[in-house]
């Protein structure tokens, strides 16, 4: 990293970056720059246009959250309740922050458009790394999505670890339809 300033946190170098590249230093830090970074990167940012402070604050207690980017031995599994849900629960079901997420680690896909083999080894990986304590597996209620519960059963299976774990499904509405 080039500077304190240039990093917002959200982990996207986490994918590219080698094994043991990074250590951990605690230290004080400058704060975000976001118009420094964006300079440094040649990207153009729009000014603010006002801050509007979130009516409740998000729950999500770890990042990367996409499976592909998810690190099976991130110290944040060890010992986790899993969300494992489709992206598009998190935009469908208004509830998911207090009804999902709290107290969960949320890991997130799409059955349709991510390679499920990678998936499901990733999910077995996580689960043999980790002693999680259940999985809950939030899905759409249209059929591609409903896949999402048969490769969750996949990773469990073939884990050998006998991980609880249930399901829930959102209709396109936005409503809890079954669990």
């Amino acid at each position: 990293m080039v500077s304190d300033s240039f990093c917002d946190g959200l982990g996207a170098c986490l994918a590219v970056c080698p094994e043991g590249a990074l250590t951990i230093e605690e230290r004080e830090a400058k704060e975000f720059d976001e118009q420094a970074a964006a300079k440094a990167h040649q990207i153009q940012i729009a000014p603010a246009r006002g801050k509007s402070e979130p009516t409740q604050s998000s729950q999500p207690s770890s990042w990367p959250i996409q499976m592909r980017l998810v690190r099976p031995w991130a110290p944040h599994l060890k010992g986790a309740s899993l969300l494992v849900a489709a992206d598009c629960t998190a935009f469908a079901y208004p509830a998911i922050q207090q009804d999902f997420l709290k107290g969960r680690v949320a890991l997130v896909g799409c059955p349709k458009l991510d390679e499920t083999g990678p998936f499901v080894d990733k999910l077995a990986e996580i689960l043999l790394a980790n002693e999680i304590r259940d999985i809950t597996v939030l899905h759409m209620t249209v059929p591609c999505c409903a896949q999402l519960d048969r490769l969750v059963a996949e990773a469990v299976k073939r884990s050998g670890i006998g991980v609880p774990w249930r399901s829930f499904v959102v209709g396109i509405e936005g409503t809890l339809t079954s669990d």
